[in-house]
């Protein structure tokens, strides 16, 4: 008699149930993919077969469900893909595991200590995707100081404004401007701009309507604030402006705003200001003047206060400034056959022959998904599912187990003739 089928059938469902019991323990593990086993019958030019074997163990990359943790350097994959770690030993790794913590150098990594790899970004974070793959490192020097040398003014002038006579004194009725006389100026407002060193500098912009041109407004500007909030610096002639009949801005003649170590106090020195003023945008109409828009590109020195991950995968470093840079963007990695990928454990695959090479680039690109901050991909474990699976195999452990007692019976029976 033959016990062979029997035995390769209890082999089989033995390993049909450990699957279905990994599943089941991983079924709370993030990004955990589940496995399912494969049989295949087994011949030897006979009519009857010798039984089963496990052809493979198939791995399900389907996605799993993506949960909101509220915790920024959470991160899940909406699509395919996997991110790619370098592990403490050197080797890379692949996961769907984006729960990251920040060491006190400022490395990227996972629980077990792999550093999560993407693409660097330059001085003054910018990042070119595509470039070199390395671990990704956010650096905590603070951000330093940038003079403003712009600023971006757009407004509306009141077209039933009455002009000022602007000959400074020399015609009949004439004034001089004086930036404390409200009726010398038709409108003010203000901006803060910052010096060479990082001093936030308030800059008053005085607009007049000129008596002696049609549509033309004249600007005058006076510099405080800095290490000595008392020091102000002015009056500065800022250029005029010329709306035409439409009431749209034809034309801004305008004279920079230049201070240099000379303008400035003694205890102020190697401090300057050179800004470059527009006005593209203005109007005038018959309405109350009044500012729609000021942008300038200046910023004090800040300290690093966090880091946050966006859907890109772009690392920004936030600074006490609330200014931002990025400190580099998370690469995402995509394979041809991701069922041929061997688990590794700790949440990590590695890349065999089967799974082919892999293909680095940004997320959202290819085959790639999209980054999800602060978020989990859970297991995919159908636990219902498994427990089904469980029940059967369970029958199918039994009825190979009771083939054998029933053909020992049957050779027991032949032993007793």
């Amino acid at each position: 008699m033959s016990f062979s089928q029997a035995l390769s059938g209890l082999s089989a469902q033995q390993q049909k149930l450990g699957a279905v019991g990994n599943n089941i323990a991983n079924s709370q593990t993030v990004g955990f993919k589940s496995s399912n086993v494969q049989f295949a019958d087994v011949y030897a030019q006979s009519r009857i077969g010798l039984g089963v074997r496990t052809s493979t163990v198939l791995q399900d990359f389907s996605q799993g469900n993506v949960e909101s943790t509220n915790r920024n350097m959470d991160l899940a994959i909406a699509g395919e893909g996997f991110f790619r770690f370098q592990q403490p030993s050197g080797e890379v790794g692949y996961s769907r595991n984006g729960q990251l913590t920040m060491t006190a150098d400022g490395d990227l990594v996972n629980a077990q200590g792999a550093q999560i790899m993407g693409y660097a970004a330059d001085e003054e974070g910018n990042v070119q995707a595509g470039g070199d793959v390395a671990a990704l490192n956010v650096d905590s020097e603070d951000l330093a100081a940038s003079a403003t040398t712009a600023l971006s003014v757009k407004l509306n002038l009141d077209s039933g404004a009455e002009g000022i006579d602007t000959s400074a004194g020399t015609g009949a009725g004439a004034v001089a401007f004086n930036a404390t006389d409200a009726s010398t100026y038709n409108f003010s407002t203000n901006a803060t701009i910052y010096d060479s060193q990082g001093n936030a500098r308030n800059l008053t912009m005085y607009f007049i309507k000129d008596n002696n041109a049609v549509n033309q407004w004249q600007i005058q500007g006076r510099v405080n604030g800095g290490p000595e909030d008392a020091a102000e610096y002015g009056p500065f002639n800022l250029g005029s402006l010329e709306f035409n009949q439409n009431g749209v801005l034809d034309t801004y003649n305008p004279t920079a705003l230049s201070l240099n170590t000379d303008e400035f106090g003694a205890g102020e020195q190697f401090v300057a200001l050179n800004v470059d003023l527009t006005f593209d945008g203005s109007k005038q109409f018959a309405q109350p003047s009044t500012v729609n828009d000021i942008t300038q590109n200046g910023y004090t020195s800040g300290s690093l206060v966090g880091v946050t991950i966006e859907d890109d995968g772009t690392v920004m470093r936030n600074y006490s400034n609330e200014e931002s840079r990025a400190a580099g963007q998370i690469a995402m990695v995509s394979f041809r056959n991701p069922e041929g990928l061997s688990p590794a454990g700790d949440n990590l695959w590695t890349a065999t022959g089967a799974s082919g090479q892999e293909l680095v680039g940004a997320p959202g690109t290819g085959q790639r998904g999209l980054i999800e901050a602060s978020a989990i991909e859970t297991s995919n474990v159908d636990m219902a599912g498994e427990l089904v699976d469980m029940i059967v195999a369970q029958r199918a452990y039994q009825a190979n187990s009771q083939t054998i007692s029933t053909q020992d019976e049957l050779l027991q029976t032949i032993i007793n003739l």
